[in-house]
């Protein structure tokens, strides 16, 4: 049993873990998420805990940051540089950036790059964009998907915020090819202060998480599982299957992989 929920109004990818992301008209879905998402990241030395990466909730300003896309015709190879608030180019491997990165949240850091990618949770979070307006309309604040740092967000047929956690259990697809790309909605995707970071400044705004615990309990999206690999576009037909073991080939071919 499936049923046409709406198409894909907009893709991102971040390449630099809590740098800005960068909007896409396609992309590859492979096992570990988008090509290119989150692979890379900076390791904060003086952290020897389970997850040194540091973020924005360590330095905000972290977000102000913006990874320059390859002018190389490929359409997702990983940045070489990155453009700080203050308008410089600095190569992201490079000991410039990293001294200023550390001086800013007064610990050294050093860049990572990590073959399949730098999660919190999951390696792929959808939101429809009726979620991110409710949200934003009861914090009395303009609407900015931004802040909720998607990889997919839903046009949805029914226009019903929150209408993601519905999804659960069930298997997303994308296109009307049968061999279409598809991912498995594991979870909801509870959220942090990162929705309370503008994006375009850095200052913080605790009315917006407020607004999702009181809407929703405080999930706003869901992420996903990778059941089977290929393209997305935006305008692709998005399906939601309820009988994932149609699937259960690719979900197989995952685990081998991983």
């Amino acid at each position: 049993m499936s049923v046409q929920i709406g198409e894909i109004e907009a893709l991102f990818r971040y390449p630099v873990k809590s740098m800005r992301g960068e909007p896409l008209d396609a992309a590859t879905l492979g096992w570990h998420g988008l090509d290119g998402d989150r692979r890379l990241a900076f390791r904060r030395l003086d952290d020897r805990g389970g997850f040194p990466w540091l973020t924005v909730r360590k330095l905000p300003d972290l977000i102000l940051f913006t990874p320059q896309p390859r002018e190389d015709g490929s359409g997702e190879a990983l940045p070489t540089h990155v453009l700080t608030p203050e308008g410089k180019e600095m190569p992201l491997f490079g000991e410039a950036l990293a001294a200023e990165l550390g001086r800013r949240c007064g610990n050294p850091v050093q860049m990572m790059h990590l073959k399949h990618g730098i999660f919190d949770d999951a390696s792929i979070s959808v939101i429809t964009s009726d979620t991110v307006h409710e949200v934003c309309r009861l914090a009395g604040r303009s609407a900015d998907v931004r802040r909720f740092r998607p990889n997919i967000v839903v046009r949805s047929t029914r226009a019903m915020p929150f209408e993601e956690d519905e999804w659960l259990g069930g298997v997303l697809t994308f296109g009307e090819a049968e061999d279409a790309p598809a991912l498995s909605v594991t979870m909801r995707d509870v959220r942090c202060a990162m929705v309370n970071i503008d994006p375009d400044d850095g200052s913080l705004d605790p009315e917006v998480l407020k607004a999702a615990v009181r809407a929703n309990q405080n999930n706003v999206g869901i992420y996903g599982t990778v059941t089977r690999i290929g393209r997305l576009a935006v305008a692709q037909i998005i399906a939601l299957h309820r009988q994932p073991r149609f699937f259960s080939s690719g979900i197989g071919r995952q685990r081998g992989a991983v």
